[in-house]
């Protein structure tokens, strides 16, 4: 029977999915990685040959459960921005300065100063912003010269492990937007940007449409993988453009807001919509002739594992737990508010000084306020790019929720009163690697289009309408949460 990969190269693990015509998963299998490195503070790194042992891994697994399977095409989808240096022969020159990474602000400034905010995002449709590709590159060339020299080409992380599977070097338009290297308008490299930079054009690699065939498994990526030699793979996409698509966010108006570590905001739009202060992240779709705005939250749901992490003292304090308390709650906390800057901040502050905040604080407040102004405070730092969306006038028609702010039945619903938009849950939300699969499948030629494919398998569960009293509630919150950030942004780099 003939089948469809879909692998996703993320930050804790990869991902394995085995598909079928109809869009069902006829296997997972999921190998984690070692955690990745922070030898100084902002600094996060992993090793690339880890990407490719896990994704050997995670294959070979999903293919043990469907024996027989004739996967036909294979899409990648992975964790985005993430530098890998390569030399000559095409071996790691360093581990990967990957997408949370924001030592580069010296090189951010560089670039600034360079050529001017306004021409850089006329260039690239977005800011100089240290999770980005180029400047970590930068960050490279700048501090670590020798090894620098022996640099001939850069790929990210899921285009790695292509490389590895393929020997061919490649990427998809949705991924290289969120290099600071590609011109997002014209969906091709900025030639401009790489010789303002001094970065040949040569260390690039070919780009191509996420849905377009281009590479094929050679034998040595067959032995590692399990996958027959030739198998076509198509150029796939980032993280967020393949979870979109698993999620059929690929029209105008469709959005989606999936919580997982971090929190992201996705529109698809029909041109490249921007906004001339860089707030939001204008990028291509995985889509073809289509383009997507996202707005990011660094740490979403990461701000409530560490929320349980520090409160559970060694215990065995579940989320279920914590919900189930924090339910007990009015909206609005009764005044308890949490800012999620944990990791800095992108939208809409673009500031990795930000600092995690809560305040708000009495004597007769509980865990539970804590707990549900967690809740809020990610859900309101994800309303902020609603807000900009209005500004923008990117349509908003319908909002599908992920990640695990989609499984909770009290963050399904906070986030339905903080948008407020009646918010759609999937029946099944497999992430990026079913958008790789989807991707595939298009590739294969199952399908016309991304469109059709969607329409043919996504299946919509239920809808969440927004409680009208906590509705009111909570928007009265969110224009306290919005005072927070510019009374506490002196202080902020006053500790940084």
């Amino acid at each position: 029977m003939d089948y469809v990969l879909g692998v996703d190269v993320g930050t804790g693990g990869t991902r394995a999915v085995i598909v079928d015509r109809k869009g069902k998963i006829a296997s997972s299998a999921t190998c984690e990685h070692i955690p990745f490195a922070s030898p100084k503070t902002g600094w996060a790194e992993q090793d690339p040959h880890d990407w490719w042992k896990a994704t050997g891994e995670a294959i070979q697994s999903a293919l043990a459960a469907v024996p027989g399977a004739n996967v036909v095409c294979a899409g990648l989808a992975g964790q985005m921005h993430g530098a890998v240096l390569l030399d000559e022969a095409g071996e790691v020159l360093r581990p990967s300065l990957i997408w949370c990474d924001v030592r580069t602000q010296p090189q951010c400034d560089w670039l600034n100063s360079k050529l001017g905010e306004r021409k850089i995002i006329e260039l690239t449709c977005n800011p100089a912003l240290a999770n980005f590709t180029l400047t970590k590159l930068l960050w490279v060339r700048d501090n670590e010269p020798d090894l620098w020299k022996k640099f001939r080409h850069v790929l990210l992380p899921k285009d790695y492990v292509r490389f590895r599977m393929t020997g061919e070097r490649a990427m998809d338009v949705a991924e290289a937007s969120g290099t600071l290297m590609l011109d997002v308008s014209k969906r091709q490299w900025s030639e401009e940007m790489m010789s303002a930079v001094g970065i040949p054009m040569s260390s690039l690699p070919k780009l191509c449409e996420s849905p377009e065939v281009c590479a094929r498994i050679s034998d040595k990526g067959a032995a590692h993988t399990g996958l027959k030699a030739g198998t076509p793979i198509v150029g796939g996409a980032g993280d967020q453009a393949g979870g979109a698509v698993g999620m059929g966010i690929v029209r105008a108006g469709a959005v989606s807001a999936t919580i997982g570590t971090s929190g992201v905001v996705f529109a698809a739009t029909d041109n490249p919509a921007m906004d001339v202060k860089g707030r939001v992240h204008t990028f291509c779709h995985a889509v073809p002739g289509r383009w997507h705005v996202m707005g990011v939250t660094q740490a979403a749901g990461q701000s409530l594992r560490w929320m349980r992490d520090l409160l559970q003292n060694g215990g065995t304090l579940t989320y279920d737990q914590l919900t189930r308390e924090a339910a007990q709650v009015p909206a609005g906390s009764d005044g308890v508010l949490w800012a999620p800057y944990l990791m800095g901040e992108r939208t809409p502050h673009l500031d990795p000084k930000a600092r995690g905040t809560l305040t708000g604080l009495a004597a007769s407040h509980t865990r539970g306020h804590v707990t549900r102004a967690v809740l809020e405070g990610v859900a309101f730092s994800l309303k902020d790019t609603f807000s900009l969306f209005n500004e923008m006038k990117v349509p908003v028609n319908n909002v599908r929720l992920g990640g695990g702010g989609a499984r909770s039945d009290l963050w399904r619903q906070i986030q339905a009163d903080a948008y407020g938009y009646e918010v759609e849950i999937l029946a099944a939300e497999e992430g990026a690697a079913y958008g790789g699969a989807l991707l595939a499948g298009v590739g294969a030629g199952w399908w016309k289009s991304v469109e059709e494919a969607c329409d043919a398998v996504i299946e919509v569960q239920k809808r969440v309408k927004p409680d009208a009293g906590a509705a009111t509630a909570m928007k009265k919150q969110y224009e306290n949460y919005r005072m927070l950030y510019p009374a506490l942004k002196p202080l902020f780099a006053r500790i940084a």
